[in-house]
């Protein structure tokens, strides 16, 4: 039997590396941050106090675009010659850089929507970039800042609108907030609602891949013909943790219907 183990190592690592790094007075943000990162108040006092008493900096939960970048930047590729944008959701995107890094490097158009719970994230980041534009990789590209509960992404994204759904660390903030467990696996079902049939969601996590594929094959639908695709990549040791990258796809629906 395979040990499971839900280690918060990399995402509460980042956490206390920025309270320690000048908001040691914040105790009782660092318990919010631990039990209740689910909720949209805990991310708006912490992306406020983050960004009180110094000059933006978009911070990154576990590592930065340039960490990933080879991960991402491949499944762009137009599947033909047409010049159809790849739709990109960056799902729980905080302050990163991640959505306008894409933007930014990617050869073939894509239209990047950066998408949070908190207010206070999506405005710092449409701040930024109406101060420094970015210059888009492909003159097509185009880049936006939404204001979105993840837990309701059916709400503002038709089925099958999206190619590409990068969670970098939001997932893991669910499944270890003490009442996220079941917006986790809400979560998973949307994205995979609103996906293309070739589409895929990235799961950059730091969890062990024999906790993580259990949840997500439970999680979306079990096996069997119904069931979504899964697969994993190990990204790298960063700072003594280990991270991945778990691509799960859509399961493939099949005509099974007789013909005339």
């Amino acid at each position: 039997m395979a040990i499971i183990r839900r280690s918060p190592t990399g995402l509460l690592t980042s956490v206390r590396s920025v309270l320690t790094g000048g908001f040691r007075q914040h105790n009782s943000l660092t318990t919010d941050l631990i039990e209740n990162m689910d909720k949209k108040e805990t991310w708006d006092r912490f992306y406020r106090e983050n960004n009180a008493k110094r000059d933006f900096k978009n911070f990154e939960w576990f590592f930065g675009f340039d960490s990933v970048r080879d991960f991402i930047l491949p499944l762009l590729r137009p599947q033909s010659d047409s010049a159809t944008l790849r739709r990109i959701l960056d799902l729980g995107c905080g302050t990163s850089a991640l959505g306008p890094g894409i933007y930014k490097h990617s050869d073939w158009p894509v239209d990047v929507t950066c998408a949070d719970i908190s207010p206070v994230a999506v405005q710092l980041l449409q701040e930024q970039a109406r101060s420094k534009p970015i210059q888009p990789g492909n003159p097509s590209s185009r880049l936006s800042f939404l204001e979105l509960d993840c837990c309701r992404l059916q709400t503002q994204f038709g089925e099958q609108s999206l190619d590409v759904i990068v969670d970098k660390g939001t997932t893991d903030a669910l499944l270890r907030s003490r009442e996220g467990r079941p917006k986790a696996g809400s979560v998973l079902k949307q994205c995979l609602g609103v996906l293309s049939q070739s589409g895929c969601l990235l799961q950059f996590s730091d969890e062990d891949p024999d906790a993580r594929l259990l949840w997500l094959e439970r999680e979306s639908g079990g096996l069997g013909a119904q069931a979504a695709r899964i697969g994993l990549q190990e990204v790298g040791t960063l700072r003594g943790v280990c991270y991945y990258c778990y691509i799960i796809s859509p399961p493939v629906h099949c005509d099974t219907s007789t013909p005339p």
